[in-house]
């Protein structure tokens, strides 16, 4: 509880912003106790709203912050004891008109066989004793985290696994299911009012192929590639960036800048659904668009809208785990239903990660590596990668040019064994294809090469791919492989490096470079 002593404390004094925090967070929580009372939806829905208005009145009489979730428990189960006595229970209708099915031309059949799955999916749940039931609808149907409720209900975290636990071997046997997490996902509502929100095409597609039910979002961006900043609303930051992704990349400016504002425009419906998922990896890529989106998110208004998370870096049977678009179809449903509700500690370091990245002050970036990053597990590592790409204060190389010139070195020569060399060993980067081309076109140009190309093989763009890159061989040149050798640094005239890493430039004598062994960022000049 103690990062929500602090919204308490604020909205004691008067902070409305604080209490809409602590209403969002736990209005699912006293729903819950309250339908669990009285099984009616809409005066469950009075208690709750008559609940918090006691609860926001008497805030001051709350001594421990720590005992805000119990003590709103007690008011929601007093207020809806009253009520039960003096009102009757309603059942909460399952079934919708047959006619407004067959306007729509659904089909009925498989519509009752859903309705059929969800009847003996709620009367399984209504059937278990009250310790269990509770637990089961909070976790499972409102997507809360075992902390939280067992905060709430004043009862250990290891006693509500238990309880969750055997709620499960029991609806397992109800329901003859060997998956009960993932049937009760499918089940409820059958995802029809989920958004999911993905990182690519591939994953996209997958995700259909998998059968996961709901409107899948594709968010089409590569932050690690050109500048960008706090604000990527701005239209200059759009344009600006889009300028550079053409230059660079191939990447039409017309194109790029009607997909950003399709993706925006379909986020800005976010509460249109009942939840929206976050499907996204540890790599560089995907965390930096995952804190673009949570801090998007985190300041939207997003109604009841619930916003979960699914980040992972392994997999099961695959040693070198780059992403999702790895998997198979049946290897993707199993993390269904595996995601965890994203609170407010993930949403601020989620704007802390992109306040940090897409500054140019280079000693912000250096804060935010060195600050608590806890809340996404996988925040820190990937801004270290980040960092690693800027020349380094040994040899002059960043990351990307020292695994492309060690695999050079290697022997492999052919463009795809070379990226595929240097994925492999970056695998914190997620670094794409397209990316990696322009680096090695970098590294083999300009007055000071580190690369050496044989061929005259055009390089790959946007939507361009020359039939006879296949065949380009590349070599370290002579002062690449005194660079590896620890002879020679490379100078800042290579012209190896991306003009931007973040919010950070990169391009002339002036830029700032990472200090492995001390985990800092120096300036030129600087001690």
């Amino acid at each position: 509880m103690d990062e929500w002593s602090g919204w308490i404390e604020q909205a004691k004094d008067g902070d409305a912003a604080a209490w809409q925090t602590m209403v969002r967070q736990y209005s699912g929580m006293a729903f819950a106790v309250a339908y669990e009372r009285l099984g009616d939806a809409y005066l469950a829905e009075d208690v709750m709203q008559e609940a918090f208005t006691e609860a926001f009145r008497g805030l001051d009489r709350l001594s421990e912050p720590e005992a805000f979730p119990g003590w709103l428990r007690t008011i929601v189960r007093r207020k809806a004891g009253r009520l039960s006595k003096s009102a009757q229970a309603a059942a909460v209708p399952l079934a919708e008109p047959e006619n407004r099915l067959s306007e729509t031309g659904i089909d009925t059949a498989v519509v009752a066989e859903q309705r059929e799955s969800r009847r003996r999916l709620y009367e399984s749940v209504e059937a278990l004793p009250e310790k269990l039931r509770l637990p089961v609808r909070l976790f499972y149907l409102e997507g809360y985290a075992v902390r939280e409720i067992a905060s709430f209900l004043n009862i250990s975290e290891s006693a509500l696994k238990k309880r969750l636990f055997d709620a499960r071997i029991r609806l397992r046997s109800a329901l003859h299911v060997s998956d009960f997490f993932t049937a009760f996902r499918d089940l409820h509502e059958g995802g029809k009012h989920m958004l999911h929100i993905v990182n690519g095409d591939h994953t996209a597609e997958l995700l259909h192929q998998a059968g996961i039910e709901g409107e899948v979002l594709v968010w089409r961006e590569l932050y690690p590639f050109g500048p960008v900043f706090a604000d990527m609303d701005e239209a200059s930051a759009r344009f600006a960036r889009a300028e550079i992704l053409e230059r660079e990349l191939g990447i039409p400016r017309t194109l790029y800048l009607d997909g950003c504002s399709e993706q925006e425009r379909r986020l800005r419906e976010l509460e249109r659904f009942e939840e929206a998922v976050l499907w996204f990896e540890h790599d560089l890529f995907d965390q930096t668009m995952l804190a673009l989106l949570l801090d998007r998110i985190g300041r939207m208004q997003r109604g009841r809208t619930r916003i979960s998370l699914l980040c992972i870096g392994e997999f099961p049977g695959i040693e070198i785990f780059h992403g999702l678009g790895q998997l198979k179809p049946e290897q993707l449903r199993t993390l269904s239903g595996t995601w965890q509700p994203v609170g407010e500690a993930q949403f601020a370091l989620a704007s802390r990660f992109w306040a940090a990245y897409s500054s140019p002050d280079p000693q912000e970036h250096v804060r935010f590596f060195a600050a608590d990053s806890e809340a996404l597990p996988f925040a820190r590592a990937a801004f270290e990668a980040h960092l690693a790409r800027l020349p380094s204060v040994s040899d002059g190389l960043g990351s990307i040019q020292r695994a492309a010139l060690e695999a050079a070195a290697s022997g492999a020569a052919a463009p795809r064994e070379l990226f595929r060399l240097a994925a492999d060993k970056l695998v914190a980067l997620g670094l794409g294809d397209l990316e990696f081309w322009r680096h090695l076109e970098r590294m083999a140009a300009g007055p000071s090469p580190l690369l050496r190309l044989s061929g005259d093989a055009a390089f790959p763009k946007y939507g361009l791919s020359p039939p006879d890159f296949g065949n380009a061989r590349f070599e370290p040149s002579p002062l690449g492989r005194q660079i590896l050798a620890g002879k020679a640094a490379a100078p800042a005239d290579a012209g190896a490096f991306a003009e931007w890493a973040g919010g950070l430039r990169l391009a002339g004598t002036g830029a700032p470079r990472w200090d492995a062994r001390d985990k800092r960022v120096r300036l030129p000049g600087a001690e």
